[in-house]
């Protein structure tokens, strides 16, 4: 169907949204495309709690001001969507506002904005389709006052401005479409763009690398000391389809990124989206002085690293493509923060995605390190073999170690 017809249709058959008719109406090709919709826009991920019924919400968010739950969005006509219209739909996808009042930017409305109407009624359509669960949810659990969804008026005013997609007639048809999933639908500055201190994105710094959840979203622009400068098209897509490249393997966040939702992207969109980041601006991040080679945390981490890490990432720190990744000459140890990398130290990690079977763990060294010791290693890796960043405090890993033992109670 061409894209006027499908919101044509969406829109007529919203009208027999409360009926019960609109499953066995939409159209299986408009439903398809909007199931597509939503792996771009990795819905689950904040609508599908683990073992939980698809789209029934139940995930909890957590944020610097408190915890939100991702909303049941089946076609439940109690706790979910079914007495939505798709204007309402539209709305909370376009404007940030939903029945019930102004919604949080858990729900990505400021990237959100840009999808097209087309793709809105595509998803609309897919989520009136699947299975309705009754799941009551109370998505708002902040503590006052940011519990008063009035005070988000404000917020759009700083943060907010409605703006649809205008394609750059300067670049080609793949950027285009790289940069709509990218700002859109795909919303990856909810993760990877600095925040400001009341929670909205500093634009000037989009991409730029953040923490969020104690994991570093890195930056993912094209520097070529802490962004994917140094990779090509070819291994920004092959991450993005495999959890894995050259470089680096998914952990964390990214690694359920990749499983839940981009694994399933086609190859063009996977394409378009590297596309778009090798050829867009580049972080002003610059590399400072390396430590010196008598600095006693350098003599310290190499013996640790001697002792725990070169069986896999080699003694110097080369790795093994695809399977250990290179922790020498790259962005993946020498970004602003080392949040991610304490954490995987301490904790450990699956690397990769769950489909490869072949994919290593990282073993966890909590109980095997002492704090100056893990902040000694990761200070050498960050400071040697090409690298130089600040260094990791016996007081950062002591933070850390804290904030996992307080996940796990």
């Amino acid at each position: 169907m061409k894209d006027s017809a499908i919101l044509a249709v969406t829109v007529f058959l919203a009208a027999l949204t409360c009926t019960g008719v609109w499953a066995s109406t939409a159209p299986s090709d408009l439903v398809e495309r909007g199931r597509y919709v939503s792996l771009l826009g990795n819905c689950q991920a904040c609508h599908t709690a683990p073992g939980g019924k698809p789209f029934a919400g139940g995930v909890k968010l957590q944020s610097p001001f408190g915890a939100l739950v991702g909303s049941n969005i089946t076609p439940d006509p109690e706790t979910g969507l079914r007495k939505w219209t798709f204007q309402d739909f539209k709305q909370a996808m376009t404007e940030g506002k939903g029945r019930s009042g102004h919604l949080y930017p858990a729900m990505p409305y400021p990237f959100y904005t840009r999808v097209t109407d087309e793709d809105n009624a595509a998803l609309w359509a897919y989520l009136q389709s699947i299975e309705p669960v009754r799941n009551p949810v109370k998505s708002n659990q902040l503590p006052f006052p940011y519990d008063q969804r009035f005070l988000m008026i404000g917020w759009n005013l700083l943060n907010f401005s409605i703006t649809p997609f205008q394609s750059n007639p300067g670049r080609s048809a793949r950027w285009n479409r790289g940069a709509y999933i990218v700002e859109g639908l795909g919303h990856c500055g909810g993760c990877h763009t600095p925040k400001n201190l009341i929670g909205g994105d500093e634009n000037s710094h989009a991409l730029g690398g953040y923490v969020v959840d104690s994991w570093y979203a890195t930056d993912i622009t094209a520097n070529g000391y802490t962004g994917i400068g140094d990779w090509s098209v070819a291994d920004i897509a092959e991450y993005l389809k495999t959890g894995r490249n050259r470089f680096d393997t998914a952990s964390g966040p990214m690694a359920e990124v990749v499983a839940d939702a981009s694994l399933y992207w086609t190859d063009a969109d996977a394409v378009a989206v590297a596309t778009y980041l090798k050829e867009s601006a580049s972080s002003d991040a610059r590399p400072p002085a390396p430590l010196g080679a008598d600095d006693p945390r350098i003599a310290s981490g190499a013996d640790v690293y001697a002792l725990y890490c070169t069986g896999c990432h080699g003694s110097t720190g080369r790795g093994v493509a695809r399977l250990f990744p290179r922790l020498a000459d790259t962005s993946l140890v020498r970004g602003e923060s080392p949040a991610s990398l304490l954490r995987i130290v301490l904790g450990g990690s699956r690397q990769g995605v769950d489909t490869a079977l072949d994919a290593p763990g990282m073993p966890a060294f909590a109980r095997h390190l002492k704090d100056r010791q893990i902040s000694d290693v990761l200070t050498f890796l960050r400071n040697r073999w090409g690298n130089a960043a600040s260094p990791v405090g016996e007081a950062d890993v002591s933070a850390m170690r804290q904030q996992l033992q307080q996940a796990t109670k």
